[in-house]
């Protein structure tokens, strides 16, 4: 487990995310019309998976807007922003904003992403939500960088994380 912050106070996440070098696991999401997506669905993109709590909140929306203005630049790139909000408040947010060169998946069936990929935050007032985390995966599958923000109220290292691709 990792032990991470929320406005400074520990908490603890399900697992360890998955290492660089690894395959990244299959996941089944559901997309904005309300249908499965996963993995397989993107075999031979590359993938950048901005994880966090809730789009709801301004360090999580930040996000989303900024790998979206980043996402407009990248070749053979796909950015998918991943939360446990139901797809109905994902859409929304995207069209307020005009974000459009994102694709949200949303993990709100079970919660299984985040068990999977050892990210969910197991206690506090996030418990049961995704932790600020951002995985890319290469063409094959494999994951080429991570970043689990350890404090939950920042931003990730865009300029790192997107370096690698």
């Amino acid at each position: 487990m990792a032990l991470i912050t929320l406005d400074g106070n520990p908490i603890n996440t399900s697992g360890e995310i998955p290492k660089v070098g690894t395959k990244a696991p299959g996941f089944s999401l559901v997309n904005s019309k309300l249908s499965e997506s996963t993995l397989q669905d993107f075999a031979g993109t590359k993938l950048v998976l901005n994880i966090f709590p809730s789009v709801e909140t301004g360090v999580c929306s930040a996000s989303v807007r900024r790998f979206n203005q980043m996402a407009s630049g990248l070749e053979n790139t796909k950015v998918l922003c991943i939360s446990r909000d139901l797809p109905f408040a994902q859409s929304r947010f995207c069209a307020s904003e005009g974000i459009e060169n994102v694709i949200n998946l949303s993990d709100f069936k079970t919660g299984q992403f985040g068990k999977d990929y050892g990210l969910e935050i197991t206690e506090g007032i996030f418990g049961g939500l995704h932790s600020r985390v951002v995985i890319i995966i290469d063409e094959t599958g494999t994951i080429i960088y991570t970043e689990q923000v350890p404090e939950i109220a920042t931003e990730p290292n865009y300029e790192n994380a997107l370096a690698v691709l």
